[in-house]
């Protein structure tokens, strides 16, 4: 009997832009220009809540939510870093760390429901994304 595979949630895949892949995670860019905002999703089949990780798995996706952290308040000018794991409409296991301003347009709530996304246009998303795999591959 062939081992399940790890697949992407589709509703992850048609908000996102895929920027690569860290030890345990694959790393994606929520389209929404409103926000420097990354999504961490541990690259392991079924996994649904935190426990579902063994210990170590668990530990690294940690351990990359802190770095993907560090990327965005290296890359953009923010005041206070978002990290959650909700799941209501994905259930699939994914880290949402954001980077938040005073001045965006859901502060101090949560960004989620806030008006619709605003995508990158297709040059800064593109730019984007090649500087992000760059610091994400620096480490």
């Amino acid at each position: 009997m062939a081992s399940p595979v790890f697949e992407l949630d589709p509703q992850l895949s048609r908000a996102t832009k895929e920027v690569g892949s860290l030890a345990l995670s694959r790393v994606l860019f929520m389209n929404d220009s409103r926000y420097p905002w990354l999504v961490l999703v541990p690259q392991r089949p079924g996994i649904v809540e935190w426990s579902d990780l063994d210990t170590e798995d668990r530990h690294q996706l940690l351990d990359e939510a802190v770095f993907a952290g560090e990327v965005i308040r290296r890359l953009w000018d923010i005041d206070k870093l978002n990290t959650a794991t909700l799941g209501n409409v994905v259930p699939q296991l994914h880290v949402h760390v954001i980077g938040r301003r005073q001045t965006d347009p859901a502060w101090p709530g949560p960004v989620w429901g806030h008006d619709q996304p605003v995508p990158y246009a297709e040059e800064a998303c593109t730019s984007l994304l090649s500087l992000l795999q760059a610091e994400l591959s620096c480490r």
